[in-house]
């Protein structure tokens, strides 16, 4: 696959922004750990864009379960996973 076909591969920045607009997080932390799965199934050879953690909480999580919580943020990133994000980590902030 060369450049001019090869899909975008998702940044920090805009996943940071579009958990920003659907959850709208008191708390948001987006850390791109691609490098560190070098050689692993779902990496690249750039190093960035397939692997991310995602610490996060939002007013919407309340009364939620940890399950609809978890695919709150994967619905708001369902378009990155199409692009090529391979992992996500997600840790949820629970603030009394």
């Amino acid at each position: 696959m060369n450049q001019a076909t090869a899909p975008l591969l998702p940044t920090v920045t805009a996943i940071e922004a579009q958990l920003r607009v659907d959850l709208q997080p008191t708390e948001l932390q987006v850390i791109d750990e691609s490098g560190d799965h070098a050689g692993h199934v779902g990496a690249n050879a750039e190093g960035f864009g397939t692997h991310f953690r995602v610490r996060i909480a939002s007013e919407l999580f309340k009364g939620k379960s940890r399950v609809s919580r978890h695919r709150l943020v994967y619905d708001s990133l369902q378009n990155f996973i199409d692009q090529g994000l391979h992992a996500l980590a997600i840790e949820i902030i629970d603030r009394p």
